[in-house]
């Protein structure tokens, strides 16, 4: 049940927007009661609290509420547009982030810092949203709370509102708190994602250009058969050994069986198995070797290859390549790969232009 409640109060405090990392929490705006403004408070270093993280055991809310400093009034520390964002808020916001992770390390400054600049991103794209009028139904939100219930197991609604009113939250500030995420994410949707494509072209080039890379990890089956050099490490023996390796791979290109000069004359382990290594992964042979083997065509055996164990003969049965069904998943991956990048980029424009455009007054620093 404790885990339980946790979950719910992580579900509360935690719900975040499409746009920011997923260790971000979100903390919007709170509805429950408006910001007071003080004349005076203590240090920002304060806040959030140098202290121990609160035990895995406390709840989000209770930690929340431990973590800004009992004689600290609570302030704007940074003002957007005319939104305003309060020390509570940012505190609330570290308390739950620490809560999740188990993070029992005192906050530092560049934490504070990064959280506070999450949250001025987050309070621009609300209010972008606003400004384009994007409307989420009560239904929406309504379906999206359903499924979080779901995700945690929750029997009903009356047992979800308890849990809530065990940890100090209303529903309406989940359902505010969910509108809010849902309604950024539209936004994004709209600015950001829609307008991202890929190409065929784009696909093909980069495909040519890491080939080898997406190669990586396709099988291939390969046979083999290692030929000594016989008594002793002379050049004589090693010459020896080198002619009888040319004789076998005649004999293997004239028609025959490799199975049956592997058993026969192979002092490689695989011998009795008729020198079948099986199915191979690439990277796990040394490197000029495994060129040697992907080099031939299946059915095709490489020349004579010396190592310091001796003379080896490879067959190359089959491989996995970029064509058929491996093309297909190989196109699919770097258009997931393309797609990620290009969103990244336009999304970091999309609010690089909208701070552009707001006027964002920090006092973070301020006493």
């Amino acid at each position: 049940m404790r885990r339980r409640r946790a979950a719910v109060a992580a579900l509360a405090l935690g719900l975040s927007g499409c746009a920011l990392p997923g260790w971000v929490p979100f903390v919007g705006k709170k509805t429950e009661a408006p910001r007071p403004r003080a004349a005076r408070a203590a240090p920002v270093a304060e806040a959030p609290r140098r202290g121990p993280a609160p035990a895995s055991s406390t709840p989000p809310a209770e930690a929340a509420r431990r973590v800004p400093d009992e004689h600290v009034t609570d302030r704007v520390i940074a003002v957007v547009n005319n939104d305003a964002i309060t020390l509570s808020e940012l505190q609330e916001a570290i308390a739950v982030y620490r809560y999740e992770s188990r993070d029992r390390t005192k906050p530092t400054d560049e934490l504070v810092h990064q959280f506070l600049t999450r949250m001025i991103d987050n309070r621009l794209q609300l209010q972008e949203a606003e400004r384009e009028k994007v409307v989420v139904d009560d239904i929406e939100v309504e379906e999206d709370l359903t499924d979080r219930m779901k995700r945690l197991k929750v029997a009903n609604r009356e047992e979800f509102e308890k849990l809530l009113r065990e940890q100090g939250i209303t529903m309406d500030a989940v359902k505010k708190r969910i509108r809010d995420s849902l309604r950024v994410q539209r936004l994004i949707n709209r600015k950001v994602r829609l307008r991202v494509s890929v190409t065929e072209p784009e696909i093909m080039k980069y495909l040519e250009a890491n080939r080898q890379k997406l190669e990586t990890g396709l099988g291939y089956h390969a046979r083999h058969i290692l030929i000594v050099p016989e008594g002793g490490d002379s050049d004589a023996a090693w010459e020896a050994a080198r002619i009888k390796a040319e004789l076998l791979r005649t004999q293997l290109v004239q028609g025959a069986d490799f199975a049956e000069l592997a058993r026969k004359h192979s002092r490689d382990a695989s011998a009795k198995d008729g020198g079948d290594l099986g199915t191979l992964k690439r990277g796990e042979l040394a490197q000029d070797i495994e060129a040697q083997i992907l080099a031939l065509q299946p059915g095709e055996v490489a020349k004579p290859h010396r190592s310091r164990l001796g003379w080896h003969i490879f067959k190359l049965e089959s491989k996995e390549g970029l064509e058929g069904e491996g093309l297909d998943r190989a196109k699919a991956q770097i258009r997931d790969i393309l797609f990620r990048e290009k969103y990244e980029a336009r999304l970091e424009a999309w609010l690089k232009e909208i701070k552009q455009r707001a006027i964002i007054e920090v006092r973070l620093d301020q006493p």
